[in-house]
């Protein structure tokens, strides 16, 4: 089953620049809180407030890469998405219009000297596994070469640092973990002092698909013993699990058991998480907004009862709040 949330998405309501551009801290940022219980509207600021001592956020702590690359004496960019198990790359090709060119097999030059080889399809006419030779490390060759991966709605380039949250350690992101952008570290301080905890995780998100809404694919986890240490003894005390991103919710529930209970664990992650699916492991969910029709609203679905989810995106429309990696948050609390 899939969830039936479709709407228009006035172009207006594109967060098309970072909040600190519009004059906004960037805990300064909407948060719109939905339960069963109905809506309510609120600052980032006030999170302290909404939760409870005793309450832990999952936190994911991939830092983002700067994933774009763009092909030398061609109109196109080349944008690294996930290292597959076998030392290839999933990549994807892009014109300097932000739209996803198919591409064919071949190699293709990159700047300084190295080169990627167009293989064999990994998803229907968008993504190619590669083999990518750079005379660098990957990472290291990005920083260098690349920028931040860019979609049409944002009109201009911004540092790599824009797409950076707090908790960002380990590069190996396309795309921001953009859930947890909001967080500051006057935010944090304070959910510590109110007695929230934070429980570290780490998935290597790859590049969505704003065009083809397709299905999440094998991505990088790990679950740390701490972590999930941490989680099981809130759930026995009867606390809650909120997960920051719907990142955070697809390596918890990869590592959780049928009664929820997690186990340190690391690998790829397959796991589609839908209504039907469901979730043992998470209570609640800190995330943007997606856009109409896209995958993450079935995640969404497995968390929030079907009304909630629609009140909440009728509510986001009506108020005007902002969509995408720059724009407002929600959270959906039992």
């Amino acid at each position: 089953m899939t969830v039936a949330l479709d709407f228009v998405l006035p172009a207006a309501l594109e967060a098309r620049e970072p909040p600190e551009a519009r004059g906004l801290a960037r805990d300064e940022v909407r948060l719109l809180l939905a339960s069963p219980a109905g809506v309510a509207h609120h600052r980032f600021t006030d999170l302290p407030a909404l939760l409870r001592p005793g309450d832990v956020l999952v936190v994911n702590t991939s830092g983002t890469l700067a994933a774009s690359v763009p092909l030398p004496g061609v109109p196109l960019e080349l944008h690294f998405s996930t290292r597959l198990p076998d030392g290839r790359w999933a990549v994807e090709l892009r014109g300097r219009d932000r739209l996803p060119r198919a591409g064919e097999p071949g190699e293709l030059r990159l700047p300084g000297g190295a080169s990627v080889t167009l293989e064999e399809p990994y998803t229907r006419g968008r993504l190619w596994a590669a083999t990518v030779r750079t005379p660098l490390p990957v990472p290291e060759f990005l920083r260098r070469y690349g920028q931040p991966i860019r979609y049409k709605y944002v009109r201009r380039r911004w540092p790599l640092a824009a797409y950076q949250t707090v908790f960002a350690r380990e590069p190996g992101s396309a795309e921001m973990p953009s859930a947890a952008r909001p967080f500051s570290e006057r935010v944090v301080t304070r959910l510590v002092a109110a007695g929230v905890q934070f429980a570290p995780l780490l998935l290597h998100t790859g590049v969505a698909s704003p065009e083809a809404h397709e299905r999440p694919y094998p991505e990088w986890y790990s679950v740390p013993p701490t972590t999930a240490r941490l989680i099981n003894d809130t759930r026995a005390a009867g606390g809650r699990i909120i997960a920051v991103g719907t990142t955070a919710v697809r390596a918890l529930e990869t590592a959780a058991s049928p009664a929820g209970l997690i186990s340190a664990c690391e690998g790829y992650t397959d796991l589609i998480i839908t209504p039907d699916r469901g979730v043992t492991a998470v209570d609640g969910l800190l995330t943007g907004f997606h856009e109409p029709r896209a995958s993450h609203l079935d995640l969404l679905a497995a968390v929030a009862t079907p009304d909630v989810l629609r009140a909440t995106y009728d509510a986001a429309i009506r108020e005007r709040y902002l969509w995408h990696e720059f724009g407002d948050v929600n959270l959906l609390l039992p």
